[in-house]
């Protein structure tokens, strides 16, 4: 696969231990104070230097950050090719936040390139206008030429914005919301939603998620591996109740070290490592924290999903296992045989994982039967083929959507 797709050459520029400004960034007005929500607020005392991301990322012209050859259709089987790894930006929703929380600059040729800033993290060189991030037409067309059936679309990670103050958060949420709903009703036969959560405020996202699911229609919700309170936090109750009550899955995706507060380890500023490395770690620790703070054992039929494929974790479940049998904190329960991979068998994992070593692997550790494929389709590390030419997963992994998003129950994709 990796012969058949062009990537735009990426160049990165940042800020901070080790690094130069880049250059044509936009910097915040002298004087002017940031609108920090409460967990920001707690890590603004910082030293200076102690990380801000500046980013240059590739170029984006006319169609997709990744340019499709004409005609590229990977070997797919016969049915549904159902992906649910897949993100949309939504320009008119964040024009209104505040721009020292969240700035999108078109840039000025010869001047300074366009650039997407969220909190202390910079993506510099990206423009999505005219992308099929932003035009749903161009989604479509890219879906048909990879062979996608039907795509799940959530609102960014970046802009998860965990850190915003709880009731502009509700705001954008909603109005995230209403966007993807409407994204979804240009094509309700190719495309499926999920809500962006007010994780901040666990009761109020509980909310949304009802309005969302039950006003409308989307699938369920995409959530940050690292939320506000802790994945196994009593505070996040109201929403695990809700979705189970519900019955609709939940998608767990990282974001980039520095978009929810300053930068917490600068060495991840250098080749990119926040997005390799850094969402390994997030990813796995995510996984870690579900498993061994009890929350499938208080909700057994809370369906989670984790992205590519949990991250770190099929290369760390057997030190897992040795640290419960071993670590005074474990819970007695987490000690019988076996109890850590049946627990890792409740949770459901995105087959985007970057390569067939990769998935071999998280296969051997937890099976396929909860796998799921997603693409992250026009994204750098974007994945066709998940499966890379096997057709037999190809089919469970369509299969097991299916199951996970409830699509006979709903009506969606018949056939």
């Amino acid at each position: 696969m990796g012969s058949e797709l062009r990537l735009r050459s990426p160049r990165l520029h940042r800020t901070g231990p080790g690094g130069r400004r880049a250059t044509g960034h936009r910097r915040r007005p002298p004087g002017r104070p940031r609108h920090r929500g409460p967990r920001r607020a707690a890590r603004a005392g910082r030293p200076p230097g102690s990380g801000t991301a500046r980013r240059r990322r590739p170029g984006v012209g006319p169609g997709l950050l990744v340019e499709l050859p004409g005609g590229v259709r990977p070997d797919r089987p016969d049915g549904a090719v159902i992906d649910l790894h897949a993100h949309v930006v939504l320009p008119e929703v964040l024009a209104g936040l505040d721009e020292d929380v969240v700035h999108l600059d078109q840039g000025e040729p010869g001047v300074r390139p366009p650039s997407f800033r969220v909190g202390d993290y910079t993506l510099e060189g990206v423009d999505y206008r005219g992308t099929a991030f932003t035009d749903v037409g161009l989604r479509l067309a890219a879906m048909e030429a990879a062979g996608v059936t039907f795509q799940v679309l959530s609102p960014n990670p970046l802009t998860y914005l965990t850190d915003l103050d709880p009731s502009r958060a509700v705001d954008l949420a909603r109005n995230l919301n209403d966007r993807v709903a409407g994204l979804v009703a240009t094509a309700p036969d190719r495309l499926g939603g999920l809500a962006q959560l007010p994780t901040q405020d666990p009761v109020a996202a509980a909310a949304e998620l009802r309005r969302s699911v039950t006003e409308l229609g989307l699938l369920g919700a995409a959530i940050s591996t690292d939320p506000g309170p802790a994945l196994d936090d009593p505070a996040l109750d109201d929403l695990w109740a809700t979705a189970v009550e519900l019955d609709v899955p939940l998608f767990l995706h990282p974001v980039p070290d520095g978009v929810a507060g300053p930068v917490r380890d600068p060495r991840l500023a250098r080749f990119d490592g926040d997005l390799w490395l850094g969402f390994a770690y997030e990813e796995a620790l995510a996984v870690s924290t579900i498993v061994l703070g009890g929350v499938l054992d208080r909700y057994p039929g809370l369906d989670l999903c984790v992205s590519h494929g949990g991250g770190a974790t099929s290369w760390i479940a057997e030190r897992l296992e040795h640290a419960v049998a071993t670590r005074p904190w474990a819970d007695p329960a987490l000690r019988a045989d076996g109890a850590v991979a049946r627990r890792l068998a409740l949770l459901w994992w995105d087959a985007h994982v970057g390569g067939p070593r990769a998935l071999a692997a998280l296969v051997a550790t937890v099976g396929d039967s909860r796998l799921v494929g997603g693409t992250n389709l026009a994204g750098w590390d974007e994945e066709v083929d998940p499966t890379h030419g096997d057709r037999a997963l190809a089919a469970t992994l369509d299969a097991n959507a299916r199951r996970l998003l409830r699509l006979d129950r709903t009506g969606r994709l018949r056939g």
